[in-house]
């Protein structure tokens, strides 16, 4: 729902979204969109090369901005490797990579614009807990003068977060850093133990 929210793919019924003090249905939606970067769980593929899907966001983008996207979502290497790298086509819906892969790609689509806000709908739940902690290590850099949203089952994924949401039926049931939340003993605490 909050992914869904702050890019507009619906409005709230009641109360606001804001960015910066703005409700977002006060701006355009294209410029909302240009705005907000979302990378959602199932990162959608074409049948095309590796690296139009990269630049999906970005169709003008450099071969170098797309590399280093690739980079940053750790799948760089593993397009380097492939028979025609960035010019390889990987099928529709991207069935010549694994579920982990088709993320980084995602993920890589979603950084190369550079938007203003992410919001990754567990978007590395397909990966290891190896690759997952590279990429995160990968998006620090990529993330730090941003705000960013991470929604994730997996505790390892936020453990890191300048504040975590608890959310149980759509209510923030606790909110605070990871220690914090560890040392309250609530739902997060049994979550993490």
């Amino acid at each position: 729902t909050l992914a869904s929210l702050v890019p507009r793919f619906y409005d709230v019924g009641s109360g606001r979204v804001t960015i910066d003090g703005v409700d977002v249905r006060d701006v355009t939606v294209e410029s909302l969109r240009q705005y907000v970067g979302l990378v959602q769980q199932e990162a959608f593929l074409f049948d095309t090369s590796v690296g139009h899907n990269v630049a999906y966001a970005d169709p003008w983008a450099e071969d170098e901005l797309i590399q280093a996207s690739a980079a940053t979502a750790q799948i760089h290497d593993h397009i380097s490797s492939l028979p025609d790298a960035y010019e390889t086509r990987v099928g529709e819906r991207g069935v010549a990579l694994s579920g982990g892969q088709r993320q980084r790609m995602g993920i890589a689509r979603g950084t190369l614009p550079g938007p203003g806000i992410m919001i990754f709908d567990d978007s590395t739940a397909a990966n290891d807990a190896v690759t997952e902690r590279r990429v995160r290590e990968g998006l620090a850099d990529a993330t730090k003068r941003k705000a960013t949203i991470i929604i994730a089952h997996r505790l390892g994924s936020l453990m890191h977060a300048d504040e975590i949401l608890m959310l149980d039926h759509g209510r923030i049931v606790e909110r605070g850093r990871h220690d914090e939340l560890v040392a309250l003993g609530g739902t997060y605490a049994r979550l993490y133990r």
